[in-house]
């Protein structure tokens, strides 16, 4: 791991703006400046954390405990409302896989604009075309439009594209989770390649994996950084705090 900063997360938070009624968004639009018309969701809290060039950094948390919120901010996808992040490096954003894809664009025609939002040219783009088709290995549906595919198959062309996207940092968002057991053994080996040279940051209820593969492993809870620091530490402490929230058994 080298010491030079590739990221740097200062102090950032994350309010939502709530709407109790249907046309409260107009009011505030209109009357914003004398009222407010909705009531503020803290989801991140004085969030700050700086991560080397090549470090491996594991991410966990309950649901809603605003890890993927957090995730999403250092892609540029939503913006703090306090604090600022610093990303030196281009990143291959493993994120609700495919949710921004067109249904009617088939999988070719997908992941030549999915390329492309990664800052990749058309010419790397259509150099790397077969070898992504291989990636996805969903046969001849690559040529057909991406309505007609499964939840998996989907994730699979996802996939693909981040994976030949020559990225400095790779962002993942609980991936392993998508797909068949074939595809999540292939996600798996493409990210330990990936973190014997980049930079990794990785949300995952596999506390196993992150400890094995993680430099240092940071604790969500209600927004807030609880603990940070090894992964045997944090993950033990992490594991002991969840088996203190279980119902108890009758």
């Amino acid at each position: 791991m080298s010491s030079e900063l590739i990221i740097r997360c200062s102090g950032v938070g994350k309010a939502f703006q709530l709407y109790l009624h249907q046309n409260d968004q107009l009011k505030q639009i209109l009357f914003g400046l004398w009222r407010k018309f909705y009531k503020e969701k803290w989801v991140l809290r004085d969030v700050t954390f700086d991560v080397g060039r090549g470090e491996k950094i594991g991410i966990v948390g309950r649901n809603g405990a605003g890890k993927t919120t957090l995730l999403q901010i250092l892609c540029g996808i939503t913006r703090p409302t306090t604090g600022s992040v610093e990303v030196n490096g281009r990143i291959a954003p493993i994120l609700a896989l495919g949710s921004g894809f067109d249904g009617l664009l088939t999988g070719r025609e997908n992941a030549r604009i999915g390329g492309a939002i990664l800052g990749l040219k058309r010419r790397e783009i259509d150099e790397r075309m077969d070898s992504i088709a291989a990636f996805a290995d969903i046969g001849s549906a690559f040529e057909q439009p991406m309505r007609t595919y499964s939840t998996g198959m989907v994730a699979r062309v996802a996939f693909a594209i981040c994976a030949h996207a020559d990225a400095d940092i790779l962002i993942v968002d609980e991936a392993l989770s998508v797909g068949d057991e074939v595809f999540q053994k292939k996600c798996e080996n493409y990210i330990l390649n990936f973190a014997k040279t980049g930079t990794l940051l990785m949300v995952s209820h596999d506390l196993n994996f992150l400890s094995s593969l993680c430099d240092r492993v940071i604790w969500l809870e209600d927004g807030v950084v609880r603990e940070s620091g090894r992964p045997s530490t944090v993950v033990a402490k992490y594991r002991e705090a969840m088996n203190a929230v279980q119902p108890a058994r009758v």
